[in-house]
């Protein structure tokens, strides 16, 4: 015996956590119920519209916006630099880091900066680039990283010619990055053990790579 749970279709003002816990189960037949009311009741499963999302250098506008998320422990986890804990520390970052840096990359969600990716060529081996991108903690699950991604990558290989290979070290507890390169057509090459040193840890990475010759997905 299979059972189902059984919604209510018509638009309704009770959040749907209570409606699943007092609904009812029927045997042997399955009630489809509204994806719009899911979407609606549950942000993460809102469409996202790629026109919605750019990639674009950082301005010191972005303060506000770039204080927002990067002061948020949740997305800084695995991040090199530290959470930022107020506005001044967010403009020093933009003035003497983010902005400078060779391709470091605003994601942003109708003009609002949301998150960051950064591409960076290896000085001597100029053929290989690390890529490394967050996205702020309200977001998740939306897309917005792997839509962001899209338009980044083949935007860094205009600018850097002589990278054939991208590539990047994501921790093994963080699976929704490794969710994003996967959904990319990243290649999973394999684990690095006590490979990487953040936070005060030497911590497990696992490597993946996109050639230039490799298909987006």
């Amino acid at each position: 015996m299979v059972s189902f749970f059984y919604l209510t279709s018509r638009k309704s003002t009770t959040p749907l956590w209570q409606q699943i816990r007092s609904c009812r189960t029927i045997d042997s037949t399955i009630s489809l119920f509204s994806p719009k009311a899911l979407r609606e009741q549950f942000s993460p499963f809102r469409s996202m519209n790629s026109s919605r999302i750019s990639v674009r250098p950082f301005n010191l506008s972005d303060a506000n916006d770039f204080l927002r998320w990067t002061g948020d422990d949740r997305v800084t986890r695995y991040l090199r630099w530290n959470t930022i804990t107020c506005k001044e520390e967010a403009l020093n970052y933009l003035k003497k880091v983010a902005i400078p840096h060779p391709w470091r990359r605003s994601i942003y969600l109708d003009g609002r900066s949301v998150g960051y990716v950064s591409v960076k060529q290896e000085s001597e081996e100029k053929c290989r680039a690390h890529i490394s991108y967050a996205v702020a903690a309200d977001h998740w699950g939306r897309g917005i990283a792997t839509m962001a991604l899209r338009l980044a990558i083949p935007a860094a290989l205009r600018e850097f010619p002589e990278v054939v290979r991208v590539q990047a070290l994501v921790e093994v507890e963080n699976e929704g990055s490794q969710r994003v390169l996967k959904k990319l057509g990243f290649c999973k090459e394999g684990l690095l053990r006590k490979y990487g040193f953040c936070k005060g840890e030497i911590r497990d990475l696992v490597v993946f790579s996109f050639l230039r010759t490799d298909q987006l997905t």
